[in-house]
């Protein structure tokens, strides 16, 4: 199972490098490119499926489908962003059940209202600790299989402090999360107090323009880190690809110019596994 392959990687020694994904295909490409897990990002499909903001405008069975999608398109194991986990702590159950049933290997849980805000945007409000705590109890006792790795994501730092941070995400190890997801330090010297002081395997989170200080893969394993996300990275190559050849394609007439920085039909036939299929089709008839 792919929650037990993402157990092995949290045992083995190195960083987890997760690059977020929005669908089926993006997930794809990130396994192709050889990383270990991709990350659902929920900024991410709140911009491909409304899009909209990372305000909270998705739903729990919106995000469920696309993970199903994303998990059946991929061998690697899939860390959902379940956001707040949809209301209280029998929502809570429910998701859980339903990100599992998904094939999701990893779900993170945060500790905002609703409706919740992306972590590196202002104006974020948080539920209290102890009711955080409790939706973590009741991950932990709604996991349908054992391996599910709960994380547990901690907005505190830019609400309330860094030491109101540190408290709750201690309050939520000591509630059964596997991995603590600490949003949004916002120096060197944060980031290395937080692997100090949280002894949970630790989730970075690198946002191009973000409030985090961008670091390499390598220099977060040295303070601490476990695993490392890059939620938005394809969608903000992706958009600034696709503005561009639009504008090209404006402006020129045609998309001759861009085709030096676009696959092509058989290329991209050949990514997708075309072949593949029809030899499969063959084969029954």
């Amino acid at each position: 199972m792919k929650a037990k392959k993402l157990r092995e990687l949290l045992s083995q020694l190195g960083i987890i490098r997760a690059p977020g994904a929005y669908d089926a295909w993006s997930a794809k490409l990130v396994e192709m490119a050889g990383f270990p897990a991709v990350y659902l990002t929920g900024y991410g499909v709140a911009a491909s499926l409304l899009g909209k903001p990372d305000i909270g405008l998705v739903t729990m069975t919106e995000i469920v489908t696309q993970a199903r999608n994303m998990s059946a398109a991929v061998d690697v194991p899939l860390i959902a962003d379940a956001d707040n986990g949809y209301g209280g702590v029998l929502n809570v159950v429910r998701t859980v059940q339903e990100f599992e049933r998904a094939g999701c290997a990893g779900i993170q849980l945060e500790d905002q209202v609703s409706p919740k805000r992306c972590g590196h945007m202002e104006g974020k409000e948080l539920i209290p600790k102890d009711e955080m705590v409790a939706k973590i109890r009741a991950a932990v006792h709604a996991r349908i299989f054992g391996d599910t790795v709960i994380i547990a994501r901690t907005d505190a730092r830019a609400v309330n402090s860094f030491n109101d941070a540190v408290e709750r995400a201690r309050a939520y190890v000591d509630a059964g999360a596997d991995v603590i997801f600490f949003e949004a330090p916002q120096s060197v010297d944060e980031m290395k107090n937080i692997a100090r002081l949280i002894k949970k395997p630790l989730l970075a989170n690198m946002v191009e323009g973000g409030k985090t200080p961008f670091l390499t893969g390598k220099e977060l394993e040295d303070i601490g880190y476990k695993i490392v996300i890059y939620p938005a990275s394809a969608l903000y190559a992706a958009t600034r690809s696709v503005s561009d050849m639009l504008a090209t394609l404006r402006n020129d007439d045609t998309t001759a110019k861009c085709r030096n920085r676009m696959v092509e039909f058989p290329e991209f036939n050949r990514l997708i596994g075309l072949q593949g299929h029809r030899d499969l089709e063959k084969s029954f008839l």
